[in-house]
């Protein structure tokens, strides 16, 4: 804790009546100064709820100790930001002992605060990791309007001289927190059982809030539903076997057979008889019966031609 200033600069006062105005004005500008200070690192730790174990008697007396507890931040870098209803932010705390000797039931402390107000408890939640997990602390408020968060089930039973305890938060910011709350600090410390409780310093975290994302339009409803196709009104008949048509007999006429003509003797011939008729024409009017008749007829003619022939040479 930080101590008030006034004694150490009332001893340099002189006893001139000069000299004590000025003292009077210094003092005035330097009161000021210490106590907005101190509202901010140590008027927090009023009535934090941590005070049963400053109660408790020490099992190792103060004498044995060179030093005082130490407590600060452990791998927590300062100036981060956090969203409003986003992530939380992880915060680690350790407590050293380099006093030469023993602490008892060592914890640490955890408090937050908005200078520029307002510091409400909804806006804020804090959580601390435990064996079973994360555990959501207990908020409250202090002696002023900074927010204590209830670590007494937080502690290390003994913590002994060279040794550290490391401790871990987890802070959170709500979606409907107070347009106000820009930025707030988060003030850490270590206590230990018959022991005043040791600050460790501040950091400062920046709100940032996000806008709310546009909701997206609504597709239009189609104007009319698309008409089904129409049903048809009667199955199409199958189609019907063709009846076998009667096979259409062929009326055209046959062509008459070629009578087959008499071979030719190449032997004299001999003198008909008078009045044998001429051979009968056979076949129809045909083509192939004029030239079958045709040829009977050369073979008669020549035959003919050939007996006249022979009865002339006689003569002769």
């Amino acid at each position: 804790m930080r101590k008030s200033v006034m004694p150490s600069f009332a001893k340099n006062v002189t006893a001139t009546s000069g000299h004590r105005r000025l003292a009077a004005v210094a003092a005035t500008v330097v009161l000021a100064g210490s106590v907005q200070l101190m509202t901010a690192e140590a008027s927090w730790a009023c009535g934090s709820g941590n005070t049963a174990g400053a109660e408790a008697k020490p099992v190792t007396p103060a004498s044995a100790h060179k030093g005082d507890l130490t407590a600060g931040f452990h791998m927590t870098p300062d100036g981060q930001s956090i969203t409003a209803g986003g992530a939380k932010a992880e915060i680690g705390v350790g407590v050293t002992n380099f006093t030469g000797a023993p602490y008892e039931n060592v914890g640490p402390s955890f408090a937050i605060y908005n200078p520029q107000g307002p510091n409400r408890l909804e806006d804020f939640t804090v959580e601390a990791a435990t064996a079973g997990g994360w555990k959501k602390l207990s908020l409250h408020h202090g002696c002023d309007p900074a927010i204590v968060a209830d670590t007494s089930s937080l502690k290390v039973k003994q913590l002994t001289d060279g040794r550290a305890a490391h401790f871990a938060f987890r802070v959170s910011v709500s979606a409907n927190a107070a347009a106000d709350l820009k930025s707030f600090e988060v003030f850490i410390g270590g206590r230990a059982d018959g022991y005043p409780m040791e600050q460790g310093g501040s950091h400062t975290y920046t709100v940032v809030r996000t806008a709310a994302p546009a909701k997206p339009a609504t597709a239009a409803k189609p104007a009319a539903k698309p008409t089904t196709a129409a049903k048809p009104t009667a199955k199409p008949a199958a189609p019907k076997s063709a009846a076998p048509v009667a096979p259409v007999e062929d009326r055209t006429p046959a062509a008459p057979k070629a009578t087959p003509t008499a071979p030719v003797s190449t032997a004299p011939a001999t003198t008909a008889p008078a009045g044998t008729p001429e051979l009968a024409q056979t076949g129809s009017s045909s083509t192939n019966g004029f030239l079958a008749a045709a040829s009977a007829a050369f073979v008669a003619l020549g035959a003919g031609v050939l007996i006249a022939v022979r009865r002339l040479r006689p003569q002769r």
